[in-house]
């Protein structure tokens, strides 16, 4: 039998014979194997001749099919290849490199005007960070009521904003062109101190920032703001101007779109008396006549009280649950010129800190300086019946949680308006405590006696201490120097019913009331010199005290208490000499009245319209007691100016160089006065 025959193959795929037992071939040679037919004996089978160029077209078509994936990719790659090759690559060297020069160039420009708006805002900044680190519980200390509390005294209960002429499309376009305010500066967070000290030159500068403040409130959510107005006489002008002055405010805000949806609304209340307390707007509202009518109404209190912190604890009761329910942010603003009933301070004052953090409010201050170191100041009033000029007073002090300064300057009672650079205790604390800001009005108030507008520069170390009144007390008694120190200002102080206290005003015109009048003050001389003397001493003896003192404040406050207390020796002892002589010349002339030798020539009883009303007591440079003083004149003088070199730019200085100006003797000068009229005089107001 002859053999199978075997189809030719190429040689890229030889035959696999197949495994013994295996019925075909493999699959890897499969498709590779000639078709393999065993030829069967029989007579039909073709001879192998004749299939041979039909295998070899069969093997040359499958070589095609399978090579077909390989040849496509080296065509493709082929074209690949090529058109990489046509490709132009440009160097390096000619990229567009003065254009992306121009871009950057431009850059600097942005940078400058962004600058400016920083520059803007970071003055305030600036001054922020300067009262949070000056108020800091660890500088300075204050001082305004005794062991017992503030000193005691009898009861005593500008204009027309010019309208900005602009179109409305510019300033809106203000707004609109200026960054956010987050962009800006960053507000300060919630929790922390506020401003202790925003000096301002007007009410116009305080509302400006006083809106940016509620700018700010309103970039987190709706806000209510509620006003708080004194109902005192002394603040009518003042509503007036502020009254023009608020609309103002509104009305720019009225301009940023996210007031136009009712963010804002505001309530306005009023406060005198405790039971004066008033809600002058029936619902918080965002219509700007309403606001304006609602400060109209704004009554006039006649008692002269102010409950300031009674007055807070009721807005807060009033208003806390509808700012709850409408999730509002809550503001409070304070409008006063003074620092309120001393008992309720005393009672309320903490409670209304604790209240306001509760409700996460927080409290702004538009007010006036304190007097340095004293609780009151005086304000001129004119009687409309009889043209005379009051001097009333009025709270205004002091800075301190208890007064720190001599209540006296050598005869009497203080009636200086000397300015203490910050705004009384009460109202600053809370300002401070809430994280918002006592702006400090401290222009000149024309109606104020003897006032002064003095700008310090003093540095934090000087600032008062604005912690609470146990912590300020606490640090004072563990101070043998503060405790002697606030001993001397108590065994001084002209409220007092045993302290002696030298007259100076008030004086009869008849001569037999007068010269008793000047008997029973000369009485008085040798226990104030006594106390005078005792002070000296005391405070001397404190020389190592004051070297260890760590505080720059309570430094000055030594410096120049015990400057004053031999100052005042050598006036006191010029007030009794000048009476004496006063009342021999006087009684010398009543014996005689034409003896040319009199040295007391009677006043003219008229000027004019005016009538010798009374004889008051003044300050000159000209003494008479020579020798007998000139001891403490020159030391007490060293000692105010070495006050004024060691601490500069503070009131310390300023009352320093006061006190030399002053001079160290006394005169004795008619007064004149309208006549009165023959009606019934209506009482003067209490402020």
């Amino acid at each position: 039998m002859d053999a199978p025959t075997v189809a030719a193959q190429p040689a890229t795929a030889p035959a696999q014979a197949a495994r013994p037992g295996n019925d075909a071939p493999t699959t890897a040679v499969a498709d590779d194997i000639a078709e393999v037919e065993p030829v069967e004996e029989d007579a039909d089978a073709e001879p192998a001749d004749e299939e041979a160029p039909v295998g070899r077209r069969a093997a040359w078509g499958r070589w095609l099919y399978k090579s077909s994936a390989m040849i496509i990719s080296g065509a493709v790659h082929m074209v690949a290849l090529i058109v990489l090759s046509l490709l132009v690559i440009e160097p390096p060297g000619s990229l567009q490199m003065p254009e992306v020069i121009a871009q950057v160039v431009e850059e600097p420009e942005l940078q400058d005007d962004l600058k400016v708006e920083l520059e803007n805002q970071l003055t305030h900044v600036q001054e922020v960070t300067s009262q949070m680190v000056s108020s800091s519980m660890e500088l300075g200390a204050v001082g305004a009521s005794g062991p017992q509390g503030l000193i005691s005294a009898p009861t005593v209960d500008k204009g027309l904003l010019e309208q900005v002429v602009n179109s409305e499309v510019n300033i809106e376009g203000v707004f609109v062109d200026v960054p956010s305010t987050k962009r800006l500066i960053v507000e300060a967070p919630d929790g922390q101190i506020g401003d202790a000290r925003a000096v301002v030159g007007s009410y116009q500068e305080a509302l400006d920032r006083l809106t940016q403040e509620i700018l700010w409130m309103l970039d987190k959510g709706p806000v209510l703001v509620v006003w708080l107005f004194d109902q005192s006489e002394s603040m009518k002008d003042d509503q007036k101007e502020i009254r023009d002055r608020i609309e103002h405010v509104y009305t720019e805000l009225g301009l940023m779109s996210k007031t136009n949806s009712g963010a804002l609304e505001t309530s306005v209340c009023s406060y005198g008396n405790d039971p004066n307390f008033r809600v002058h707007t029936r619902a918080p509202t965002s219509a700007r006549t309403e606001i304006m009518a609602a400060i109209d109404d704004v009554p006039l209190d006649q008692s002269g009280e102010e409950y300031m912190c009674s007055a807070v604890l009721k807005a807060l009761q009033i208003h806390r649950p509808y700012a709850q329910r409408a999730r509002r942010q809550l503001a409070v603003i304070i409008v006063t010129d003074e620092s309120g009933n001393r008992n309720d301070n005393d009672a309320n004052m903490e409670r209304a800190i604790q209240e306001l953090k509760n409700s996460r409010s927080r409290l702004y201050v538009l007010g006036r300086e304190a007097v340095f170191g004293y609780p009151y100041a005086r304000i001129r009033w004119q009687h409309p019946q009889s043209k005379r000029i009051h001097w009333l007073p009025i709270d205004r002090g002091p800075e301190t949680a208890f007064v720190e300064q001599l209540q006296i300057d050598g005869y009497h009672r203080r009636w200086d308006a000397h300015p203490a650079g910050f705004g009384p205790y009460e109202a600053t604390r809370m300002a401070r405590e809430t994280g918002g800001i006592f702006f400090l009005l401290p222009s000149l108030e024309t109606n104020l006696v003897r006032g002064e507008k003095i700008k310090y520069e003093m540095q934090a170390a000087y600032y008062p201490d604005l912690r609470s009144r146990p912590e300020v007390k606490a640090d004072i008694d563990r101070s043998p120097l503060r405790t002697t120190l606030e001993k001397v200002i108590y065994d001084l102080n002209p409220y007092k019913e045993k302290m002696a206290e030298l007259r100076v005003d008030g004086f009869s015109t008849d001569y037999e009331p007068l010269a008793r009048q000047i008997q029973q003050e000369l009485a008085k001389v040798p226990t104030l010199l006594q106390y005078l003397s005792k002070a000296e001493l005391a405070v001397s003896k404190l020389a190592d005290e004051r070297k260890q003192e760590s505080s720059p404040r309570w430094q000055a406050n030594y410096d120049l208490l015990h400057a004053q207390t031999i100052a005042y020796q050598a006036r006191v002892h010029e007030y009794g000499a000048y009476m004496e002589q006063f009342l021999k010349d006087l009684q010398a002339y009543v014996r005689n009245p034409t003896d040319p030798k009199n040295k007391f020539k009677p006043p003219p009883k008229t000027k004019g319209s005016l009538i010798h009303d009374d004889w008051h007591v003044r300050g000159r440079t000209q003494t008479i007691t020579g020798d007998k003083i000139k001891p403490y004149v020159e030391r007490s003088t060293a000692m105010f100016k070495q006050v004024m070199q060691d601490h500069p730019g503070t009131p310390w200085a300023a009352r320093a160089d006061a006190e030399i100006r002053r001079g160290f003797g006394v005169e004795l000068y008619p007064e004149y006065e309208p006549p009165l009229p023959n009606t019934k005089l209506t009482p003067p107001p209490k402020y």
